[in-house]
């Protein structure tokens, strides 16, 4: 996920073999909830892929006969078979359009206003080389213990796994430690919660983990209610996510920047598929890009389960138009 495209250029395009092993989201899955309308992608992808491919088939095939009729025109006894030229001939733009419309798994763009770049592709979050965004709910619950609370194959779990060994009290005492100077909104009693924290936090709450180079940003999109089930919307997501910018442009010194799909997971946000979830987590960065400069690069981290789901060639040509934008209006 490293090469990336031109400034004001379609995004770059290129295959990748890497694998993630992440759930994002936090708490259970909420009442009803269930995945995007979005299916898994054909061996075409999507309906530019499919486009792409006809349209090489033809231009091919146009380009090969008018090849061979000027050929046999001019050297009639150089096709003396025309049967096996013309099945070669089919095969030969059939591989070409293949070739031309393969599957995009990673996405490169780079941008000249500012000067930044935008990587969308397969991968770990976890073993990014860069500050990571983590959602989480509203009362910061860490709690995986029998996936009442949070799960552990979320992201949150995962956090907290693998970058705290397990330790949820190293976890919760940094959390506290950033949280200080926020106020919460309310708190639950025990008896109205039985399982997790109490305290509740206005949704757009970032507490900033770890240290350099490799901070965690811990954004609260979601509300979990004292039936351990997380909800958010569209709007909630949105305004965290401004938030999360804000936060990564205090403490981040413009370092690369990795975010997994957030909303996608068990906190599912309903009428917005992953392709969707990914273009507003874009549009959210490249927005608040255009008023300063949040950091250098931003990679969004997908698991192959949401890369079956999105049509990457797609990202690539909505990422392009961003980028054709943002040079028309510097020029």
């Amino acid at each position: 996920m490293d090469s990336v495209g031109s400034r004001g250029a379609p995004a770059a395009v290129r295959p990748s073999r890497r694998s993630g092993r992440l759930s994002p989201g936090g708490g259970r899955r909420g009442p009803g909830a269930r995945r995007g309308a979005v299916g898994r992608r054909g061996p075409f992808g999507g309906a530019r892929t499919r486009r792409l491919f006809a349209g090489s088939v033809m231009a091919a095939f146009g380009g090969v006969s008018a090849v061979l009729q000027f050929v046999g025109q001019l050297w009639p006894e150089a096709i003396p078979a025309p049967a096996p030229v013309t099945a070669a001939s089919v095969l030969l733009c059939l591989a070409w359009a293949l070739l031309r419309s393969r599957p995009t798994v990673v996405v490169c763009q780079e941008f000249g206003r500012p000067r930044m770049s935008v990587t969308v592709g397969p991968g770990d979050l976890f073993d990014e080389s860069a500050h990571l965004v983590v959602g989480f709910c509203d009362t910061f619950d860490t709690d995986v213990r029998d996936g009442v609370v949070i799960s552990g194959t979320s992201v949150q779990g995962q956090l907290l796994e693998r970058r705290y060994d397990g330790d949820a009290g190293r976890l919760d005492g940094e959390l506290d430690a950033a949280l200080r100077a926020a106020v919460p909104v309310a708190r639950e009693t025990r008896r109205d919660k039985p399982y997790g924290k109490l305290d509740r936090y206005p949704v757009g709450t970032v507490a900033v983990l770890g240290s350099r180079p490799r901070l965690v940003f811990g954004v609260a999109y979601s509300r979990i209610g004292n039936d351990c089930v997380a909800r958010s919307s569209t709007e909630e997501l949105w305004l965290s996510l401004g938030r999360v910018w804000d936060a990564v442009y205090r403490h981040g010194q413009l370092d690369r920047v990795a975010v997994p799909l957030i909303g996608s997971g068990l906190s599912r946000l309903h009428g917005l598929d992953e392709e969707s979830l990914l273009r507003l987590i874009l549009l959210s960065f490249i927005t608040h890009s255009r008023e300063r400069v949040i950091c250098r690069e931003l990679r969004v981290v997908l698991r192959p389960a949401e890369l079956e789901r999105v049509d990457l060639t797609e990202v690539a040509a909505f990422l392009g138009v961003l980028a054709a934008a943002d040079s028309g209006s510097a020029g």
